[in-house]
């Protein structure tokens, strides 16, 4: 993609149309989606779009995040390990989001920094300003190169008026100033109605655009969450407290999914807005979005009612409990009801608690599953839920720890080695059927966690005449499959021969047969675990496989 520089010496991509995202009052207004929703858009109207996250952390990756705190760790094809906005991008715009496209103040200060080291700003004083925001520009036109995209979402992290991301909205501010006509920047910001006074307050909001206008941006729209549809009174108001049109308020209300919120939007008209304020044509006069309306549809209407347990450990924050460590998980379970026609009801059971109060607790469930987690705690309340499972012929379905802790329930109870366990759980064991990765173990031992383990797209070869096998059958004739993955510890093949004889299934292997991949067992209605996490490539538009298999047999078909 050939570029343009202006008499100012800047550079930009041609024709390349840019549109941050910024956050206004609190955090979790929902900045993520509008950003991936309004992409969705634009990709219906006939554009090329591609989604950017900057995170205001010093961090250079989300990898050593605590789940609880920062929520799901999402890792795109090319290993890396990212905000769980990055999946919300490749869920919306139905495509793969890969390194280039995130970012971290760590990251774009790590790059300044080993720049200057080589010399590159051939002896300038390299200064926060302007060296940081251009690195941060530069970074923006890559991803878009790398994606061929014409219009780049950039979403900023944080919300206006912190210190944090000062940096991010400058970089905003100079692209805008020296490409007036190809920036747009839209505020998503919240209106709370507090019930003491049954009154939608839009005071907030004006308050976080002066902060915006103090970091020298001027919001062209402003997307406007709250309970409630916005009505023309609160929309004038902001129009005129906040120097923008009645018609560039966009009202935001809570959805019953985050799929109809592309919907919601075009009800303002938000992609004839955005496209004559970059001086767009619109392409399609009526929007094509006839396979997202369907998918909507199949969610809002379905035939029937599934109760499927989430059996993790990642939910509690002090007196409050959140999903959003599982997001991809939930997402995938949401996809797989739709082809299903069917309403997933999701029931959130802490592995602590099945280890306090026993199996019962577990029943009346449809189908479990036990996804991702690190550590011992909680791990004998999932290989207690993993057994029921087994024993009662509940579909399960384990996402890579959940793999891992299905093959020591197996160990334990069907291969009567009463000690097996993890050896990230106990390094003592006398059987530890779960083991460190090679070269693992030097890695930890020199501290270095961050971006080291296995991570990213690595191929599967699936195992005939299988279960795994005949549900990836439906949606593809290769034996080879790709599925991403983030794990240090794997199956550990001396015992490889002595439980396959006892019964459990080894369904997927690395194409050299080395590393177990997924295992299974036999004579039960779903009973799969895989080493990989199906959830992260999972699209409402295509559903994984797997979900959609399982759903089908927590359903009863």
């Amino acid at each position: 993609m050939s570029t343009k520089k202006k008499k100012t010496g800047k550079t930009t991509l041609k024709d390349m149309k840019y549109i941050f995202v910024v956050g206004g009052v609190m955090s979790g207004v929902g900045k993520g989606v509008t950003a991936a929703s309004i992409g969705q858009i634009l990709q219906s109207r006939g554009y090329r779009v591609s989604a950017v996250k900057m995170d205001p952390y010093i961090n250079i990756d989300a990898g050593t995040m605590n789940p609880i705190e920062h929520g799901e760790v999402f890792v795109t094809e090319d290993g890396d390990e990212t905000d769980q906005d990055i999946g919300n991008y490749e869920r919306f715009l139905n495509t793969n989001i890969y390194k280039v496209n995130y970012m971290t103040t760590g990251r774009v200060y790590e790059s300044v920094i080993s720049k200057e080291r080589n010399l590159e700003y051939k002896g300038k004083c390299v200064q926060v300003v302007p060296h940081i925001p251009l690195e941060i520009i530069a970074r923006i036109n890559k991803a878009a190169e790398k994606a061929k995209a014409e219009i780049m979402i950039i979403e900023i992290g944080g919300t206006v008026g912190e210190y944090e991301n000062l940096l991010f909205l400058e970089a905003a501010r100079i692209l805008k100033l020296y490409h007036p006509k190809d920036v747009l920047t839209v505020m998503v910001s919240y209106l709370p109605i507090p019930n003491m006074i049954g009154e939608m307050k839009t005071k907030p909001t004006q308050h976080a655009v002066r902060n915006l206008q103090g970091a020298g941006i001027q919001p062209d729209l402003i997307v406007a969450r709250s309970e409630k549809p916005l009505d023309n009174h609160r929309k004038e108001k902001l129009a005129i407290n906040c120097n923008v049109a009645v018609e560039d308020v966009i009202s935001a209300p809570d959805a019953a999914s985050i799929y109809d919120i592309p919907l919601n939007f075009e009800k303002d008209n938000i992609s004839r807005r955005i496209l004559e304020k970059l001086n767009l044509s619109i392409r399609f006069k009526d929007v094509k979005n006839e396979a997202w309306k369907k998918m909507v549809s199949a969610i809002r209407n379905p035939k029937s009612k599934t109760t499927i347990g989430i059996v993790g450990k990642y939910f509690s924050t002090g007196d409050f409990s959140l999903s959003d460590s599982y997001i991809s998980v939930i997402e995938a379970v949401k996809h797989a009801g739709a082809e299903n026609r069917t309403k997933v009801e999701l029931v959130w059971i802490n592995a602590e608690d099945v280890e306090k109060e026993g199996v019962k607790i577990l029943k009346g469930l449809d189908g479990i599953i036990v996804p991702q987690g690190w550590g011992g705690r909680g791990s004998e309340g999932k290989i207690a839920t993993i057994k029921y499972c087994r024993e009662k012929k509940v579909p399960y379905f384990g996402l890579c720890y959940g793999m891992q802790m299905a093959v020591i329930e197996f160990a334990r109870h069907v291969a009567g080695l009463k000690d097996a366990n993890s050896a990230e759980v106990d390094l003592k064991t006398k059987n530890p059927v779960i083991h460190i990765m090679p070269g693992q173990a030097e890695i930890i031992k020199e501290k270095g966690y961050g971006g080291t383990i296995r991570l990213g797209g690595w191929p599967c070869k699936i195992a005939p005449g299988t279960h795994l096998a005949a549900a990836y059958a439906k949606y593809t004739k290769d034996k080879v499959i790709s599925e991403r993955h983030r794990h240090r510890y794997e199956f550990n093949n001396a015992y490889r021969e002595s439980f396959e004889k006892l019964g459990l299934t080894i369904a997927g292997t690395s194409p050299d047969g080395e590393i177990v991949e997924a295992v299974e067992i036999k004579n039960h209605p779903f009973f799969i675990g895989v080493q990989f996490h199906p959830e992260y490539i999972s699209r409402p538009l295509r559903p994984h496989p797997l979900f959609v298999e399982f759903v089908k047999v927590c359903r009863g078909e």
